[in-house]
């Protein structure tokens, strides 16, 4: 940054404000006002500024894996003992923010319900925003004000990446674009953390997550730790799907094969239990659901709302 400084800006005799991490020896300090309208800041992924900013040029000085323990604020929070998770299930959210205890969902046309706990973590918006799009606020989980920021980096960051995934899908469809960034612009998105515990006794025809498409546009899947996805074939074979921790997988959901008239078919897929010698091990997993606003209509049948609500009823989070 430094020497980007003095030769660029010194040499065009621009004079920017700069917003640094660090002391810069130049100046000792970490931010200098300027006086011309040039700005240099710095930006990384650790909080997730760099999200937020819209820059002119970007500049990327190095590629590290760094801040790679998302996991571990995951796993704190499932760690709490049950009584302290329980009062973060809230009545009325069907699930739809919060903690949902072991056990509750299920898939469509299951009656068993899955082997997994989870918290959702939804839109960041101001009061108002809340108000206008009828979404229910975050809860602040008290005992660990990590995964609540931790939480919040990672929903924006995903947020972000899917739009992108949407407009390559624009493009191979002959549309703009940003043809879908209006229909996800502030959308009803879930950021799902879920922990699969250890299988002792398990109950009959229960999985950990029975064959199931996703209710959302597409769904963003980090590397998870523990291996257990399988994803079904169109020539009806199930196959393992294992992302590395720097890898992304992406699932088309029933929204996205809705909107397109069944031309993008939704992925069907499962979370099988573990074999024996791999039973006692915790599985977890931090998929986003990239979802439009409630109001975006998806076919002559359904809007995003509507749909959404029949699928909640449906896997039994919504009375």
């Amino acid at each position: 940054m430094i020497s980007f400084r003095k030769i660029i800006f010194s040499k065009t005799k621009l004079d920017p404000t700069i917003i640094n991490g660090g002391v810069l020896n130049s100046f000792d300090n970490s931010a200098k006002l300027g006086k011309s309208d040039w700005s240099v800041l710095e930006a990384d992924e650790s909080d997730g500024s760099f999200i937020h900013i819209p820059p002119t040029y970007s500049i990327i000085t190095n590629i590290d894996r760094e801040h790679m323990d998302y996991y571990k604020s995951i796993k704190d929070f499932f760690d709490l003992p049950t009584d302290v998770k329980a009062k973060y299930e809230l009545e009325g959210f069907a699930g739809q923010r919060g903690y949902t205890s072991f056990g509750k969902e299920h898939a469509k046309g299951k009656k068993e319900g899955d082997l997994k706990e989870f918290w959702h973590f939804g839109q960041y918006l101001n009061d108002d925003e809340y108000n206008k799009f009828n979404y229910p606020k975050n809860v602040f989980v008290n005992e660990l004000p990590d995964f609540n920021s931790i939480g919040k980096t990672v929903y924006q960051s995903l947020e972000k990446t899917a739009i992108f995934v949407l407009r390559a899908i624009s493009l191979y469809l002959n549309l703009e674009e940003n043809h879908f960034d209006k229909f996800v612009e502030k959308g009803n998105s879930i950021l799902r953390p879920i922990h699969y515990p250890p299988i002792k006794d398990k109950p009959k025809g229960a999985e950990r997550a029975a064959a199931h498409g996703d209710i959302n546009l597409i769904t963003l899947l980090m590397g998870a730790h523990g291996r257990g996805l399988q994803v079904l074939t169109n020539d009806g074979e199930w196959i393992d799907a294992i992302a590395e921790e720097d890898e992304i997988i992406v699932n088309v959901g029933d929204m996205l094969k809705e909107a397109s008239g069944g031309y993008y078919p939704s992925t069907t897929h499962r979370v099988v239990n573990p074999s024996n010698n791999v039973k006692n091990d915790s599985r977890y997993s931090m998929p986003l659901f990239l979802h439009p606003r409630d109001d975006v209509q998806l076919s002559k049948n359904y809007t995003a709302g509507s749909y959404l609500k029949e699928r909640l009823l449906e896997i039994g989070l919504k009375n």
